[in-house]
């Protein structure tokens, strides 16, 4: 059944990037045995950075659910998950990650995945992007509030 999953997410990654809808990358969210959320890269055809195959079926698959946690679901890329995506899997809160080929695949077809893990690696201090703090008095206030407020939605 994996395999049937994975050839669904590598599917939407060519047919997608034949189609200029942006880079080489599918994804699916799948419950229970069926396919409830698909993505493909969009990053170049909508102009948002932020639009990976794996971004992009999480929030499908949250819209068809009508929830922001994906327990009790997997999802199968046609890629290893970049940082950004890995961290959204993990938001989600995704039961398991499924992949075809692997960061080194990536960036030996010119994508940055094994140099943002690298950067991820690093201390704060010695990141490519400085990084500066301030204003953390002022910004604890904030997250003290929504310690306090009976009401909150955990996520």
């Amino acid at each position: 059944m994996h395999d049937a999953f994975l050839r669904e997410a590598i599917r939407l990654s060519i047919e997608k990037a034949a189609a200029n809808e942006g880079g080489p990358f599918g994804a699916v969210v799948v419950r229970d045995g069926r396919i409830v959320g698909r993505g493909w890269n969009r990053v170049t055809s909508t102009n948002d950075p932020t639009a990976h195959a794996e971004i992009v079926a999480i929030r499908d698959a949250c819209a068809r659910l009508s929830t922001f946690a994906l327990s009790g679901c997997a999802i199968y890329s046609s890629c290893e998950p970049c940082p950004l995506c890995l961290a959204a899997i993990y938001w989600s809160r995704l039961d398991a990650i499924f992949y075809s080929a692997d960061c080194r695949d990536a960036a030996d077809a010119g994508f940055d995945d094994l140099a943002f893990f690298g950067e991820l690696k690093k201390a704060p201090r010695d990141r490519s992007i400085p990084m500066h703090q301030a204003l953390r008095d002022e910004a604890l206030v904030g997250l003290r509030a929504w310690i306090a407020k009976a009401d909150r939605i955990p996520y």
